[in-house]
């Protein structure tokens, strides 16, 4: 008794005007769905069987033309009396899946040459500098360690005046290539040469220093020139100086971290600097002219009469230069004013004093303030 077989157009689930691209499409989808090697569950593998002979017939025009007019029986004895459910001649699923999501069916598979040029690695280096070296720039000396050109080889992985042979498996393409008649014509299958590895030659007298690799780890020590008014955490690159690469191919770049230490007194804000500088209650009374660090030397400050705690004062082009311009940044100086904490009896005579001059509270004249009064009572202008 014969099974009836469902409509390879409903298997496929597309319409019978479907286009070649819409057959490919809907093949492609449904055969990750149901493939052997990813669907383990029950009936995944005749499901599969069932979508490629669907595709078999419908992906070939003459196939699909016979199969639209006469349906099923036109393919009752195709592929040599067994149907287009055998997967003999291609090698099994595997075969049958990779050739096809790679583009393998009708051409050949490409695959990297073993002799292609590859770029090398990057590296990373952290540096750790001073907030003055980050503001002013400066040279750094670092050493590192890296997979350079083999020094006695120079990168040809043989011995001088040995000359590599020409693999004669693959006769020097470091690939083979297999064809088989598949269910979709001619099928080409490209793999690397298991006699050389891919290199098409094979060299019979290695470099003894680097043991046919070409390239060997080396202390390198590189200069760095770290540019004035650089920021924490920030990466300079070194082209070119990272590892070698192989076969002549490029050296990959060297990426270099610039971790700046902190200031005692000094803050950064992009290239302004904060500051905070302390006064006594007296010169935030009376004012005053005092001494302030910058990062370029001390300089003078004139603290007005009547300052007030947390009062902010401006010296301009006091701060770090732009990374990538040519005006600097300011320095912001916040005041402290520092209110005595021990006084000895004569001192606490004198505030006592100084306290009922100024009232009892200090806070009856509200329009006046604490510093005011202090001026008052010592009857400066």
């Amino acid at each position: 008794m014969t099974t009836s077989k469902k409509d390879y157009y409903d298997v496929l689930g597309i319409a019978r005007e479907a286009s070649e691209e819409d057959i490919k499409k809907a093949f492609r989808k449904l055969a990750l769905e149901y493939h052997p090697d990813r669907n383990k569950n029950e009936g995944a593998e005749d499901k599969f069987k069932e979508v490629n002979e669907a595709y078999q017939v419908l992906s070939d025009a003459k196939k699909r033309a016979t199969y639209d007019r006469y349906g099923h029986a036109a393919t009752a004895g195709a592929a040599g009396g067994r149907g287009f459910d055998g997967f003999g001649t291609v090698g099994g699923f595997g075969d049958i899946f990779d050739a096809f999501f790679s583009g393998g069916f009708g051409g050949a598979t490409t695959q990297t040459h073993a002799n292609t040029p590859k770029r090398g690695a990057d590296l990373q280096y952290g540096v750790n500098i001073s907030f003055e070296d980050a503001v002013f720039g400066t040279d750094n000396e670092i050493e590192i360690q890296r997979m350079d050109v083999c020094s006695s080889c120079q990168g040809s992985k043989r011995e001088s005046g040995a000359a590599p042979v020409t693999c004669s498996n693959c006769k020097g393409s470091g690939q083979v290539r297999r064809s088989q008649q598949g269910f979709f014509g001619q099928f080409h299958q490209v793999s690397t040469c298991n006699t050389c590895q891919g290199l098409g030659t094979i060299i019979s007298n290695p470099c003894k220093k680097c043991r046919g690799s070409g390239r060997e780890r080396k202390n390198r020590k590189l200069m760095i020139s770290i540019p004035a008014g650089i920021e924490d955490n920030t990466q300079i690159r070194l082209s070119r100086e990272g590892e070698a690469g192989t076969n002549s191919g490029r050296p990959g770049d060297l990426y270099v971290l610039i971790r700046v230490r902190l200031h005692e007194i000094f803050a950064r804000d992009g290239t302004d600097i904060h500051y905070t500088h302390p006064i006594s209650v007296f010169q935030a009374t009376l004012g005053a002219t005092v001494p302030v660090p910058t990062l370029y030397g001390d300089t003078d400050l004139e603290i007005p009469a009547g300052t007030q705690p947390g009062e902010v004062f401006l010296l301009k082009e006091k701060g770090v230069p732009e990374l990538r311009g040519s005006r600097r940044g300011d320095q912001f100086i916040t005041v402290e004013v520092n209110v005595p904490e021990a006084l000895n009896d004569e001192q606490r005579a004198v505030f006592q004093q100084l306290g009922e001059m100024l009232g009892e509270s200090g806070l009856e004249d509200e329009q006046k303030g604490f510093f005011d009064k202090v001026k008052d009572a010592f009857g400066t202008e």
